[in-house]
């Protein structure tokens, strides 16, 4: 596998993984891939962690043997006439809020992919993730929830629904090519997102070296980082 020192590395390889993902697979994955994901996965947010974190209940009987993947996200969910469920669309949540959660929730739930938006940091990857042989993958823009829900084939139980409410609850999922996702953290605990800002910040002085001479003088609008106010 080729090293990764710059953004010019990575390749964006696409790849298909089914659930529950393989260790093998999960090694696999470099940074920037594109995934996408069949299978049965498994929506779990701030009350699932909670549940299982916090107050220690185990999660849902067969969920750990059915898949690995948690999805930090909250459904649009709707109730048929017939009295099953529809999912239409998934709204991802911002992941660094279970930080301080992630390896309690790696021991007790067996996850090994988790599916979220904009990452973790690349400690929080190296503490937590690769020790539990553990990735992230993260979701690719903004609004693409309806696109993302055209990928739901099925809702196939739902847990802790009136406990928690439709967005909190733990939707389990069958999906057919949920996707694309980047490769955010891989298994090494490299992370895209750090391995971008790092290069921006070694060429951030050369962009403000062509920032021609502001037309007004604003608060906050400098031509020099060392005058930078944030």
């Amino acid at each position: 596998m080729k090293e990764i020192q710059r953004l010019d590395d990575v390749q964006m390889d696409e790849v298909h993984l089914t659930t529950p993902v393989s260790a093998e697979a999960i090694r696999s994955l470099k940074l920037g891939d594109v995934v996408y994901l069949s299978g049965a996965l498994y929506t779990a947010r701030e009350g699932v962690y909670r549940q299982v974190v916090d107050k220690g209940l185990p999660l849902p009987a067969g969920l750990r043997e059915l898949t690995n993947v948690n999805f930090h996200c909250s459904p649009a969910a709707s109730v048929r006439p017939d009295g099953s469920y529809s999912v239409e669309a998934v709204t991802a949540t911002a992941s660094f809020r279970f930080g301080k959660s992630m390896s309690a929730w790696f021991e007790r739930s067996g996850a090994k992919v988790i599916v979220g938006k904009a990452g973790l940091t690349e400690l929080a990857y190296r503490e937590w993730f690769v020790p539990h042989g553990a990735v992230y993958l993260t979701t690719v823009g903004y609004g693409l929830g309806a696109m993302y829900g055209r990928s739901i084939k099925r809702v196939l139980d739902v847990h802790w629904l009136k406990e928690l409410g439709i967005a909190q609850a733990c939707w389990v999922l069958e999906v057919e090519k949920l996707g694309p996702f980047l490769v955010e953290g891989d298994a090494e605990g490299r992370s895209l997102f750090a391995l971008a800002n790092r290069e921006i910040n070694l060429r951030i002085d050369e962009v403000y070296k062509t920032l021609p001479p502001p037309a007004l003088s604003r608060f906050g609008e400098v031509l020099s980082r060392k005058d930078e106010v944030i």
